[in-house]
């Protein structure tokens, strides 16, 4: 607890409150500080993002876990169909299906790398599968992302004794990055600067428990004020004056002028 604190106290006031229009006030007459933290801060982001980290791009395919010749007239067969989804999605990511596109591909990749780059959707927990593949080439991804949804239709026909699953949509070569998200995290960084100015100006007003003015002698320490007087600071410098406690003031260039 600071000295402005401990002498509102006995005025009766809590020792926890602040005074948010007083703060209020030094946040605006602090404005253009803020401002500039502003700046700052989304300028540091947004090099960060357009300079230091490598964009990714997202290719997704879509397949259908029926083939044309299955037959979904009855309700067990889409019981079967929605069960089988979720055996899909993990077979979609095997050593087998991730290795063989690695191999056909010639990919430098591993089965670990390329693995954590697939990600396998339900789409409303429908019967279809959404393959997804990131890459910081985005005709890698695309060229991935079919590749797989590919090999996953040999592996559900082989496994229900079908015909090849249809496919829905084929990926294509992204034209827009995923990640980073430039504009969104440029807007963070702004703002992030404003608010980190804004408590250190807070936090300083907080701990600044000095007298400055005479209503702060009145508010803090209960104590009318009588009078001012203005503080001149003049050139020269001070010597005090023999014999007792006042100053004397010594004009540039002139022993004799003493106040």
């Amino acid at each position: 607890m600071n000295e402005r604190e401990k002498t509102v106290m006995p005025q009766g006031t809590d020792e926890d409150s602040i005074d948010l229009l007083e703060l209020a006030r030094v946040l605006w007459g602090r404005a253009l500080f803020i401002i500039l933290g502003m700046i700052v801060g989304a300028a540091a982001v947004f090099a960060v993002m357009k300079f230091l980290i490598t964009p990714e791009y997202e290719a997704t395919s879509t397949i259908y876990i029926f083939s044309k010749t299955t037959s979904i007239t009855s309700l067990a067969d889409l019981q079967i169909g929605s069960q089988l989804t979720e055996d899909f999605q993990i077979i979609a990511t095997t050593r087998e299906v991730v290795e063989s596109v690695i191999a056909e591909h010639s990919l430098d990749e591993t089965y670990e790398t390329l693995s954590k780059k697939i990600s396998v959707n339900n789409p409303n927990a429908s019967h279809m599968l959404s393959i997804t593949v990131t890459d910081t080439d985005p005709g890698k991804a695309a060229a991935v992302s079919n590749a797989i949804s590919d090999k996953l239709r040999d592996q559900i026909a082989d496994i229900m004794n079908t015909d090849r699953p249809s496919v829905v949509e084929r990926a294509v070569i992204p034209k827009k990055q995923s990640s980073p998200n430039v504009k969104r995290n440029t807007v963070i960084g702004a703002l992030a600067g404003a608010v980190l100015v804004a408590g250190f100006i807070i936090i300083r007003y907080l701990m600044d428990d000095t007298v400055k003015s005479s209503d702060d002698v009145e508010k803090y320490l209960g104590l009318d004020t009588l009078a001012e007087l203005p503080y001149i600071r003049e050139k020269g410098k001070a010597k005090k004056r023999s014999g007792n406690g006042y100053y004397g003031y010594y004009g540039p260039g002139d022993g004799k002028n003493r106040k």
